[in-house]
């Protein structure tokens, strides 16, 4: 087994620097578990910034920020004699041995379907009948990302399609009925459906929709801002779009 001692060392070193910015900062003094919430969400979308980019040191920079907030909560939570960081790390690790039966027990699986399957049979089991299968879903989750995890959540359990011709042929269906859509209503409804079916065709080709689709809005933002600083001085207004389009088209040649 390898020396952990550098990793306690420093995580000792983060628990210590908590405890002294929580007795001696006036702002962290009055931090609470709902003022941190809007500041770690912020925190995870730069995370996934960085992630986005591949850079492995602004990586390195946010996974310590977020680990950062952890322990504030932990420090906050063990103020209230509710738990502490000890309790928090004891009970994912448990979480962790209890759902891998294959590693830590006799259970047999011989690929990442059968792991994941696993993995939700006995959540589910955990939830004594009080929770569903999309219970763990957070509701919180943006959109585009919820529908992904609650179609990936049911499928485990057999709902789904028999093949990815099936799957086509289902958003081909919801792009004609959002075609044919005659109100407003109507229309926002065959939307969302339309969107849905290709975020579980996404799912089927082994596509992430919401790194897709982040992809492509900064593609899009660096090839407008090239148009955009390409036409100087005089700016976009009054620009005809047919000089735009010719500037577009060579900032696809610049990528």
């Amino acid at each position: 087994m390898s020396d952990k001692t550098p990793q306690l060392e420093a995580f000792r070193r983060l628990l210590t620097i908590m405890d002294e910015l929580r007795e001696q900062c006036p702002w962290d003094r009055k931090q609470t578990l709902l003022s941190l919430r809007k500041l770690t969400i912020e925190e995870t979308y730069e995370l996934a910034d960085e992630l986005l980019k591949e850079d492995l040191e602004g990586i390195k920079e946010e996974v310590g920020d977020l680990l950062l907030h952890m322990v504030f909560y932990a420090k906050i939570a063990s103020e209230q004699g509710a738990w502490d960081i000890a309790d928090a790390l004891h009970s994912v690790c448990d979480k962790l041995v209890e759902r891998h039966p294959h590693i830590y027990g006799n259970v047999v699986a011989e690929d990442e379907e059968a792991v994941k399957q696993n993995w939700e049979k006995i959540k589910l089991a955990k939830g004594q009948g009080k929770k569903t299968v999309l219970s763990g879903v957070p509701t919180a989750l943006p959109a585009m990302v919820k529908a992904m995890r609650m179609q990936e959540k049911t499928a485990q359990f057999g709902f789904d399609w028999d093949n990815v011709d099936q799957v086509w042929e289902k958003v081909r269906e919801e792009m004609e009925e959002f075609r044919t859509a005659t109100d407003e209503r109507h229309r926002e409804e065959e939307f969302g459906d339309l969107l849905f079916s290709l975020i579980n065709y996404a799912r089927w080709k082994g596509i992430d929709p919401e790194l897709a689709l982040e992809r492509t809005n900064r593609k899009f933002r660096e090839r407008f801002e090239y148009v955009e600083n390409a036409a100087g001085a005089a700016g976009l207004a009054g620009m005809p779009l047919a000089e735009m389009e010719a500037l577009w088209q060579a900032s696809k040649k610049l990528a």
